[in-house]
């Protein structure tokens, strides 16, 4: 599991703890990895060395949320040994994050500058940009008004011709927290897909 939190140090692994639990008493281990809030690539070579520790013998399932999310479909272009990823509310398209200005500059923050000032960087930070060999389920409430829908739609729609397949399940009514609360309706459809993905 990847935590959110727009790749700032404001949410840390913490943030993520009741979905961990909550995936643990069904008999799912969970590991929660954490990672430096240092910018593109920093944060994602920690991802990366946090997914080699976590994998073992076994090919994990790779969950995210939000930024989290943006960092697992990442992963699934860069590292195939995995089942499947679950992306929850994904910022899934850097370049469309940028552009709707969400988390107040966080794109720009992470990534050092506009897409203007470092396209090298917005194209190999950028899932959307990246093809993968990997089942991907991308999972938003219809009323998320932190990451819009419709950065998960344009991310489908763009990769939807991946040797890997890629879905998304829409939530209708579900916020950009619900999907991470196992108390909420959201939590059978997250909690299904990612079963789904194990067998």
């Amino acid at each position: 599991m990847i935590h959110g939190g727009f790749w700032r140090p404001t949410y840390d692994l913490s943030h993520a703890s009741h979905l961990c639990a909550a995936l643990a008493q069904t008999g799912i281990s969970v590991a929660s990895l954490e990672y430096r809030r240092a910018g593109w690539p920093t944060t994602f070579d920690d991802v990366i060395a946090g997914f080699l520790a976590a994998r073992k013998e076994t090919s994990p399932v790779v969950m995210g949320h939000s930024a989290g999310g943006h960092l697992a479909l990442r992963l699934a272009s860069e590292k195939p040994a995995m089942t499947g990823v679950v992306a929850l509310a994904p910022v899934a398209c850097l370049e469309l994050a940028y552009e709707e200005n969400l988390g107040s500059g966080a794109v720009t923050d992470f990534l050092g500058g506009k897409p203007s000032e470092n396209p090298s960087v917005y194209a190999d930070a950028d899932p959307v940009k990246h093809s993968s060999s990997v089942r991907r389920v991308l999972i938003h409430g219809t009323d998320d008004d932190v990451v819009p829908i419709s950065n998960s739609r344009a991310y489908v729609a763009a990769r939807r011709t991946d040797s890997g397949a890629v879905r998304l399940v829409e939530i209708s009514g579900a916020d950009h927290f619900d999907l991470i609360d196992p108390s909420s309706r959201a939590w059978a459809v997250v909690l299904a897909n990612v079963k789904q993905l194990l067998v």
